[in-house]
Order: C-alpha cells, then sequence, then structure tokens
C-alpha cells in the first residue's frame, strides 16, 4: 500500500464546518514549521471579493482560497497559533447546509452541469433514467472497454432477508397459514435466476446475467447446480399453465420482484391466486379461534412441509435461503453463508477489479449473474460523461452512505471491518460526526488567481489499520466488539486497502496534533 506523500515545502489547508453551527474553521500547517515560535507577527487578511484568505508572518504570505459560504463581514477573524498548525475562524451569516444556502447559487458557471456530488443516491431514480435510455451499455471506468451486450430491462434487487420479510407479512403461526411465508420464500428461491437481458439494481452495483457480459468465460456449474436462465424461464411458465411461444418466453419485470413474470398471465389468474390465500387466510382465523394451535400439528407441519418443499429445491436453490443474495459490496454477518464464496471478477481488458459474483463449490456464478460496482463502471463513454449515470459513485461515497444506515439500524457508532473470505478483523471505525464538510489543499505563494472552492460533506471519523508500523491483534480487537457492541460488516480485501488508502490521505491532511486520538487515526470520507 502507497501512502500519501505530503510536499515539505507547500502549506495544506483543510476548511471545515459543522451542520448547524455558523463558524468556517482553517486549519493551516506546514510540517517544517513550529508556527507558536516561528510565525511571528502574524496578519490575517480576509479578500472577500477575490475569495481569498491571506496569512502573512515574517515577510511570507500564504494564500488560502475560500469557500463558497455566506462569511457576516462585520463580525472579526479570529486566530491563532499552536505548536503545529495556525488555526483561523471566520463567523457566517448562516450555516453551511441551511435550506437557504442550499437555495442560493454560489456555483461556478465553469463547473460541469449535472453534478449531483450532494444529492442522495436512489435506485428509483436510477431505474427511471435507465429504462428511458433506448438502450444501455456497461463500461469499464478504468480502460473504457464495452463490458456487456445491449440491456434494456432495470429493476430493482429484491431484499436478502427473504424469510424475515414473509414472517413479517404472515406471520410465524404454526398452522396453515403460517407456512405461507415458507412457501413463498421457497418458491422464490425455486424462480430465482438472473435473466438474460434483464439487469437487477442494488445500493452499490447492477446485476448482469453472465450470458450479458463480453469476452468472459466461467466454469460450467456441476451436477444438479446446471440452472440455465432460459431453462428457468420456460420452467416459471409451465408452473402456472403458461407455454412458451415459439421455444421463447415473453417476459416482463414485476416491480415488486426479482423475477421474470409471462405476458400471457390473465388477470383472473391473479384473482384466482388471491382468492385462495384469501381462503386459507379466513380459515386460519375461524380455525385458531376454535384452538387449532397446538405444539404437534405445528411441529408436524414443520417437518413435512420442510421436507416436501426442500425436496423440490436444487442445491443451489437451496443456498438461496440462507441469504446469500446481495452484492457482496458490504455484507452484514446474518448474509453470510459457509456455503457461498465471492469471487472477485475482473474487467477482462485491464484486470482492475469491476465487480463479484457469489459462487459454491465450482466457482461458476451461483445465480447466473455477476454484480458490477457502480463506482467501476460507466453507462456512457467518455466515462463520468454528463449522461453517465454513475458519475458520482465512489468507493468512500459508498461505503460513508452504508456505513451511517448500519449505524442507524443498529444504534452503534463503532464498526469493524473484516475480510469476506477469512473473516479477520482489517480495519475498526468510530463514527464521530456524520453531518460535517470540508475542503482540504495545497496553498499558492504567487500571485496567480486562486481557484474557486466548494466544501463537500463529509463523514468525521477514527479508523485503525494494519498500516504504518500498526498492527491490528485479534484478542483486542475481539475485546473491543464485545465490550462496545460494535457492528460488524464484511468486505473484498482489494475494497478495504483501497478504503484504507483513501483513509490515509484524509488522515495526511491534518497536522499531527490532529491525527492521533486514543490510539485512533482521526480521518474522514466524502458521503
Amino acid at each position: 500500500m502507497s501512502s500519501f506523500e505530503i510536499n515539505p515545502s507547500k502549506w495544506l489547508f483543510t476548511w471545515e464546518a459543522q451542520s448547524h453551527i455558523s463558524t468556517l474553521r482553517l486549519i493551516l500547517f506546514n510540517p517544517k514549521f513550529k508556527p507558536s515560535s516561528q510565525c511571528t507577527n502574524i496578519k490575517v487578511n480576509l479578500i472577500i471579493e477575490q475569495s481569498l484568505l491571506a496569512v502573512s508572518f515574517n515577510e511570507t504570505s500564504v494564500r488560502v482560497p475560500v469557500p463558497r459560504v455566506l462569511i457576516d463581514p462585520e463580525e472579526p477573524v479570529h486566530f491563532r497559533a499552536f505548536d503545529d498548525h495556525i488555526e483561523v475562524k471566520l463567523s457566517l451569516l448562516l450555516p453551511v447546509n441551511h435550506p437557504l444556502v442550499a437555495g442560493l447559487d454560489l456555483s461556478d458557471p465553469d463547473d460541469k452541469p449535472g453534478s449531483d456530488t450532494c444529492f442522495p443516491f436512489s435506485v428509483n431514480n436510477e431505474i427511471k433514467k435507465l429504462s428511458a435510455m433506448e438502450e444501455v451499455h456497461f463500461y469499464c471506468r478504468n480502460c473504457s472497454t464495452k463490458l456487456t451486450k445491449g440491456i434494456r430491462l432495470f429493476n430493482e434487487m429484491p431484499s436478502v432477508d427473504w424469510q424475515d420479510v414473509a414472517d413479517n407479512w404472515f406471520g410465524t403461526c404454526c398452522c396453515s397459514f403460517g407456512g405461507i411465508s415458507e412457501k413463498l420464500v421457497r418458491q422464490f428461491a425455486k424462480s430465482y435466476s438472473c435473466t438474460t437481458g434483464v439487469c437487477l439494481i442494488t445500493g452499490a452495483s447492477v446485476i448482469v446475467c453472465k450470458e450479458d457480459l463480453i469476452g468472459c468465460e466461467f466454469p460450467e456449474p456441476k451436477g444438479d447446480q446446471t440452472y440455465d436462465s432460459e431453462v428457468n424461464s420456460a420452467k416459471m411458465a409451465e408452473n402456472i399453465g403458461v407455454k412458451p411461444s415459439n421455444g421463447v418466453v415473453e417476459n416482463v419485470i414485476n416491480g415488486d420482484s426479482s423475477t421474470c413474470i409471462p405476458l400471457k398471465l390473465k388477470d383472473e389468474d391473479k384473482m384466482k391466486s388471491l382468492a385462495g390465500v384469501s381462503s386459507e387466510a379466513n380459515g386460519h382465523i375461524s380455525n385458531h379461534s376454535n384452538g387449532c394451535c397446538t405444539n404437534n400439528h405445528g411441529e408436524r407441519f414443520s417437518k413435512e412441509k420442510e421436507h416436501e418443499m426442500n425436496n423440490e429445491l436444487l442445491d443451489k436453490q437451496k443456498i438461496f435461503l440462507k441469504g446469500c443474495l446481495g452484492d457482496a459490496f458490504m455484507l452484514r454477518h446474518s448474509n453470510l453463508s459457509k456455503d457461498v464464496k465471492w469471487i472477485e471478477f475482473p474487467c477482462p481488458k485491464c484486470s482492475s477489479l469491476i465487480g463479484s459474483y457469489p459462487s459454491s463449490t465450482d466457482n461458476a456464478p451461483l445465480d447466473d449473474g455477476v454484480r458490477l460496482y457502480k463506482y467501476k463502471i460507466s453507462t456512457c463513454l467518455p466515462v463520468h460523461g454528463l449522461n453517465d449515470t454513475f458519475r458520482d459513485y465512489t468507493l468512500e461515497r459508498m461505503f460513508s452512505r452504508q456505513l451511517l444506515e448500519a449505524a442507524q439500524d443498529e444504534l452503534s457508532f463503532r464498526t469493524v471491518v473484516r475480510d469476506i473470505h477469512t473473516k479477520s478483523a482489517l480495519s475498526q471505525i468510530v463514527l464521530l460526526n456524520p453531518n460535517a464538510w470540508c475542503y482540504s489543499g495545497c496553498c499558492r505563494h504567487d500571485m496567480e488567481p486562486v481557484a474557486k472552492i466548494n466544501m463537500y460533506p463529509i463523514v468525521k471519523l477514527l479508523f485503525s489499520a494494519n498500516i504504518k508500523g500498526m498492527e491490528l491483534e485479534h484478542r483486542k480487537v475481539e475485546e473491543w466488539v464485545t465490550e462496545n457492541q460494535a457492528d460488524e460488516v464484511y468486505m473484498l480485501p482489494s475494497q478495504v486497502t483501497e478504503l484504507i488508502t483513501n483513509l490515509e490521505i484524509a488522515n495526511n491532511m491534518l497536522p499531527p496534533s490532529h491525527m492521533l486520538l486514543q490510539g485512533f487515526y482521526m480521518s474522514s470520507l466524502k458521503r
């Protein structure tokens, strides 16, 4: 891993602001200087017309660009020299994330239009954009190689927690109606497989059928795991009484599921199915009121039905019941399966990591699908073009977004990132502030115009990893997890390496007094 190198001849700066606080703070430092003793007669001059802050001392002047914020010119500028940095504080008319500030046009007219750096990612919006295109090809962001054939159908990937969703909807009563949740989940697993020409969208990736990839070869599935997507579609049609036309089943995507539903499915068939569920529900309620729920009945139903349903599933489909499906960008412990390993998928031309797929014992895609990570692909050429749906995705933004979501769900601000293969700890993370704003860069000494800058939202955090001569000790990490009830997530090791590199870079843009806290490194991630 290559660490970020600081130019010792440059003054580095970092602007920081907290949400809902009307203060803008500048941290200015140079590794070669000790401001408290070497920088005498410090003067700070704010030039609002040029969006510039001039800091002078010892016949030296450092020019720092000021971000686009609403500074209060009537308030005095406060500054102070410390051992390893100079701190400057400016008063703002409004906090940086105030709705009135967001409504003002503070952007540079030379900025590229269509930028969405502060807008939350939305799977639904992405599906609408992609579906509106006549045909979509995915390209490698690193080398611009076309990765897929033309794709026209897009749908959201359903939750991996199928059993929990079904149980929450239908309940887990021991009577026959309670078994509907098991029937639904097993039927979903039985009919599920990635289909040619259809793309599933998750928060971090797009899932495409292996047959839609260009120039890629995969091992052939072994034994009863052979489950071709076209055969799967035909079986689905037969299961509901629809015969394929000329060997081809016409499909549309149901908005609530990733399964393909034949166009010939009639409304009356749907009504009959609903009527059957309704009558079974009414029967269950009636029987339940008569006291039919007994432990013996529940045990008999559970054993008989589970045996019958499991016999109908292929080995690979049974694995789907254990929550292995997802995109493997950040898996939780509940979604791991000992029967599934995740294979890293490289670009066929430049060999950079662009995705992954779940496999069992044969290294073939378990569900015929490959997950392409949004921060590694583009939907148009040139990459990062105005029409690229994924142009604003980066690894750190994807990670920080899911990290915050996990913190809300688990009510934990401490996380251990583990290797998805070995389960060993690679990094510890402690959330400090999820609503901060920042901008870092190098100062200019010459008189050339200073570039205008925009602050961006960040997540401030502490982290530790196997870097800079420090090693994570297994025993101490496990004790830390237990004592703090830390959350645990699993990622591909190459992604964690890239993530730690980004954390190191942000850490190196701080003076030594800000780098370490209680044995952890101070850092931040864009959100």
